[in-house]
């Protein structure tokens, strides 16, 4: 498969503080990966990175061979072709399901209103939100904002998606319904790169699994054999960690 997203030599620097060192990652197309460490390793800046929420210091992020930070990308050239949720949501409280699924499409990238529409409701019927198309946030579960969530990033068709701790403030009984819905984008074949605390989730949907530790990928590796027999020291013990809490 092509490389859909390359990462070289990225470097990132909050004020004197080093958060990404030289870190360089590849990233097929239809390909899975899950960024996991400790909180405060650079993962959920990689993300902001590669959509250029934030900027960084040194290095080249490529989407399919181009230099995203060139002028053949404008910021809203690049959100269309990458979307991304975040932990939090970020839904519009203030208008409705569908108007939160449309206003990118219509405002951002000129897609016509019905047209917007018609395709929200396709990609809510496919995730089992029908039914709440006209409701409001406030009136919808964590499980079903962040749901939206995902709709609203797909909204714009594309290319990759990033994921970034979508389940870390729902309640355990509401992650299930999350996960699924990332399961089958897997099967649909959508690049996805997650930043996740989830184990068994990454070990059951990526392709690969890369362990961070102070701004440094140490380790990348198809999951079987990361979670089994990690050959950094540093990984083995972070997964040694993981399993004494019974999260893995």
């Amino acid at each position: 498969m092509p490389i859909r997203v390359e990462i070289e030599n990225l470097t990132k620097y909050y004020g004197k503080t080093l958060v990404l060192d030289s870190v360089n990652l590849q990233v097929r197309e239809h390909e899975v990966i899950c960024l996991i460490g400790a909180s405060g390793s650079g993962k959920s800046t990689i993300l902001r990175c590669i959509t250029r929420l934030v900027p960084y210091d040194h290095g080249v992020i490529r989407l399919d061979g181009m230099n995203t930070d060139g002028a053949s990308f404008g910021r809203n050239g690049l959100a269309k072709r990458i979307g991304i949720v975040f932990q939090a949501f970020n839904l519009f409280p203030h208008i409705n399901v569908i108007d939160n699924i449309t206003l990118a499409p219509c405002k951002v990238h000129g897609v016509q209103r019905k047209d917007a529409e018609a395709h929200a409701e396709e990609l809510l019927a496919l995730f089992g939100m029908s039914e709440f198309a006209r409701s409001y946030p406030e009136q919808l579960s964590g499980g079903q904002q962040q749901r939206v969530a995902i709709v609203r990033a797909l909204a714009t068709n594309p290319e990759v998606l990033l994921l970034d701790e979508v389940t870390a403030a729902l309640d355990p009984e509401l992650i299930g319904g999350v996960l699924r819905i990332i399961r089958d984008l897997r099967e649909r074949g959508m690049t996805m790169i997650i930043v996740t605390h989830e184990m068994s989730f990454a070990r059951d949907v990526a392709d690969r699994v890369c362990f961070l530790d102070s701004g440094h990928i140490l380790e990348q590796d198809k999951p079987q054999k990361l979670f089994s027999r990690p050959e950094h020291p540093r990984t083995a013990q972070f997964l040694q960690r993981i399993i004494e809490a019974g999260r893995l």
